[in-house]
């Protein structure tokens, strides 16, 4: 598979600035691996394709508000600063991406807040829009924490175009999000209502819950063609034994073992044990999965539509057969499915 097989046209009509007015009532689309068929529904109708004891993995991360902006000393320029991983505590050192990045050097120091009660010196240049930031405030780790949040605004993705409203806040984090570390949604997660997954619940479904903080690494560009020269970036990812045992009970009992988005699916094959069952697992992934690869851990799959030539696409590929995931795009785009973040869903069993 090469990278020139994930294109193509997207209708930007299609690209979903607002999530449904109710999360569960987004559309969805089930493929049927088996029969090779195509379903319309909604969201809520997902609850028909479970039985008791089925399995749910559910990525619990939630996300921060990590973009910020600054002004540069002397010149005053607007800076934004997009906040990408914490890399000490104890000094306060962050891995970010700066743009305009041309203007932006180590030694610069840069002002957040109206008072500027929040500065932050420039370090290190880690890429072309990279830098590490040391930031000094005059207060606690904890109370640092709570100026961040309260200067940072929800990290909408880049192809959202109107301004962040305050409802965003509550409309891009899942209901389930427990752990906070990342910079954007794990976005098949936001059609979940409270109401839906206690109906699940009542049925008898399972819900284990995994961690992987989500960074920008999931949606760096594919640039060659050869897909197993692409690096992908780490992601930091955290499994516990509740949730090993969950699912491992579910594969000795042969149930349907359901990946709620792309992140779980990368993280439960991230710590899969020769015997071909989960593990405990807590530290960091860099596991790209691009046709053909064998799944070991999940039997079906939660997903949103989603880029062309993106690492999301090439792993739904791989899961429900390259020909077919581009036969469904196609009649997405036909139906006038949403794509991307706050778009309508997939079902793949």
């Amino acid at each position: 598979m090469k990278l020139s097989n994930f294109g193509f046209d997207l209708p930007p009509e299609l690209l979903a600035e607002y999530p449904s007015e109710n999360r569960d009532e987004s559309r969805l689309m089930v493929l049927n691996r088996k029969d090779q068929t195509i379903e319309h529904k909604q969201f809520k109708d997902l609850i028909d394709y479970f039985k008791e004891d089925d399995v749910m993995i559910l990525n619990n991360t939630k996300v921060f508000p990590a973009r910020l902006y600054g002004n540069k000393e002397k010149t005053g320029a607007r800076i934004e600063v997009f906040l990408l991983r914490e890399l000490n505590e104890e000094q306060r050192l962050w891995d970010v991406l700066v743009d305009p990045a041309r203007k932006i050097r180590i030694g610069n120091k840069l002002y957040f807040g109206e008072d500027e009660s929040l500065v932050a010196e420039v370090i290190d240049n880690t890429t072309s829009r990279g830098r590490t930031l040391r930031f000094l405030y005059d207060g606690s780790y904890k109370e640092f924490r709570i100026k961040l949040n309260e200067l940072g605004q929800t990290p909408l993705p880049k192809y959202i175009k109107r301004d962040v409203e305050p409802e965003d806040e509550e409309r891009y984090q899942t209901i389930f999000a427990k752990n906070e570390g990342a910079v954007a949604a794990p976005t098949a997660g936001l059609h979940f209502s409270k109401h839906l997954l206690k109906r699940l619940e009542i049925k008898g479904i399972n819900f284990a819950e995994v961690t992987l903080h989500v960074g920008l690494g999931t949606f760096n560009p594919v640039e060659v063609e050869d897909l197993s020269k692409h690096k992908m970036d780490s992601e930091e990812i955290k499994i516990e034994q509740p949730a090993v045992d969950i699912i491992n009970t579910g594969i000795n009992e042969r149930r349907r073992i359901c990946a709620v988005g792309t992140t779980a699916m990368r993280t439960i094959e991230s710590a899969v044990s020769s015997s071909g069952m989960l593990n405990e697992r807590e530290g960091w992934t860099n596991k790209f999965i691009f046709p053909p690869y064998e799944f070991s851990i999940a039997n079906c799959m939660v997903t949103n539509f989603h880029t062309p030539k993106s690492t999301l696409l090439m792993m739904i590929s791989a899961f429900a057969g390259h020909d077919f995931v581009m036969e469904a795009y196609q009649e997405a785009i036909k139906e006038k499915y949403k794509f991307y973040s706050y778009g309508d869903a997939m079902l793949i069993i």
